[in-house]
């Protein structure tokens, strides 16, 4: 049995001045090594578990370990452990994408020969090498993307949170990003993934969890879902067991 990436136990969670939790009392384990997707309708609570996970917010109960250590009592560990790409662009507009690498690498404790040869890999990787010097506000938003992505990624990730990864992108841009997570994913690195790109979903994901309202109502291995549900796709799939369509927020 492989050992756990993330394991969510008996958590709730409500944003302070609302009444009503987000999540009351909700159970998950994704298993390391995966390519686990979280969808559901707009406002089901995906973003919120996610940042959750990533300790971005804090629980009122339960707990959250990442790889067997708790997020509340081992946070600086745990920061070293995971990388998160948001669906918001997160990186200094005025810098290069060398210069953005360089405070993002030693923000997770690279050291400088580290941070050189990690950043020249990456860039490389993603197709900005003939720009690494140039202001990133002066990129396309596919190019600022696979920034936003190099930074996630720059310390090698056990987990890697990834929330729209490829919102608002380019169909050549997608394909360069989904690539490198899987290539990732066979190197070690646990993906954990959501978006409303059903298509690229299932191209990526090989198990899934759907929430709505709060609740997780089906949590399994993707094929054996789309067998079980009659469905040859996820979009059929989320259609038949949400009864809402996917909505861009």
């Amino acid at each position: 049995m492989k050992p756990l990436a993330l394991d969510l136990v008996d958590i709730s969670f409500g944003y302070p001045g609302n009444s009503e939790f987000a999540f009351s009392h909700l159970n998950l384990q994704i298993a390391a090594g995966e390519r686990f997707g979280l969808f559901g309708p707009n406002g089901a609570g995906k973003t919120t578990l996610m940042n959750l996970m990533a300790g971005l917010l804090s629980l009122n109960e339960g707990s959250i370990k990442i790889l067997g250590n708790d997020i509340k009592r081992h946070h600086i560990l745990i920061n070293k452990l995971f990388g998160f790409v948001p669906q918001d662009l997160s990186f200094y507009e005025e810098l290069s994408p060398v210069e953005n690498l360089e405070f993002f690498g030693a923000w997770a404790g690279l050291r400088k020969n580290e941070i050189v040869l990690r950043s020249d890999e990456l860039l490389d990787i993603l197709g900005l090498a003939e720009v690494k010097n140039m202001p990133v506000s002066k990129f396309s938003g596919g190019m600022k993307r696979r920034v936003n992505l190099a930074i996630g990624v720059i310390h090698i990730p056990k987990i890697l949170f990834l929330d729209e990864p490829t919102v608002g992108v380019d169909v050549q841009t997608r394909f360069a990003i989904i690539k490198y997570l899987k290539e990732l994913n066979e190197n070690g690195t646990t993906l954990i993934y959501t978006s409303h790109q059903l298509s690229e979903a299932e191209d990526l994901c090989n198990r899934i969890a759907l929430i709505d309202d709060g609740k997780i109502i089906v949590h399994d291995d993707l094929r054996s879902l789309l067998m079980q549900q009659g469905q040859g796709g996820l979009e059929g799939l989320f259609l038949n067991l949400t009864g809402k369509k996917a909505r861009n927020s």
